[in-house]
């Protein structure tokens, strides 16, 4: 028998099951997340505990593998900056092959082949929790996001304003606006001013 090739808490010795199609064995793995579980800005992390209720059913080509992972995501939302932390839970079937195709026309690069009869289910359940996470986390699906002015959270202060935005094509008008209007009597008396010059 082989020296075991593959070891970590997702490496799954299924020796005992035998190459008989109908087998069935049925997991629940408590194990500590690996790495790169998601993205830079929302991931599970590294360490933190992941639930999975696996099941493996032999068929004549390999190990069916069907499975849930429960676990916890953190990130910040991508328009106000808030923490967010949440449960999620992702489901995932891959087919582990018994031998790797004996002509490398039927290989695929998809292909994950038992080695050892073990089954690494890292690289699955990876794929996996990656696809099902946001790239752009929200704390909610109506987070109005930050003020542009003064960055306050929105959320917290639906009602803030900092008065009427002005487009600023129209900034050079709204100071003429403001300058003070001649009365009619001063504009007489730049007109008689006026003759008087001449």
């Amino acid at each position: 028998m082989g020296e075991n090739v593959l070891s970590g808490p997702l490496v799954i010795d299924t020796h005992d099951m035998g190459r008989h199609p109908g087998t069935e064995r049925t997991l629940q793995l408590t194990i500590p997340a690996p790495a790169e579980m998601g993205y830079d800005v929302y991931a599970v992390p590294e360490g933190s505990t992941i639930e999975i209720e696996l099941r493996l059913e032999a068929i004549m080509e390999g190990l069916l593998a069907t499975g849930t992972a429960s676990a916890r995501a953190v990130g910040e939302c991508v328009r106000c900056l808030e923490p967010i932390d949440e449960a999620v839970t992702v489901g995932f079937q891959e087919l582990y092959l018994f031998e790797a195709p004996s002509t490398p026309e039927d290989a695929d690069e998809e292909d994950h082949v038992l080695e050892d009869d073990q089954l690494d289910l890292e690289i699955v359940l990876r794929d996996a929790v990656v696809l099902a996470l946001p790239h752009n986390p929200l704390c909610g699906p109506e987070c109005p996001g930050l003020c542009p002015e003064c960055g306050a959270r929105l959320a917290d202060d639906p009602e803030h304003t900092h008065g009427e935005a002005i487009d600023p094509r129209w900034s050079a008008l709204s100071q003429l606006a403001e300058q003070p209007v001649p009365s009619a009597d001063q504009s007489e008396s730049d007109i008689t001013s006026d003759d008087s010059k001449e």
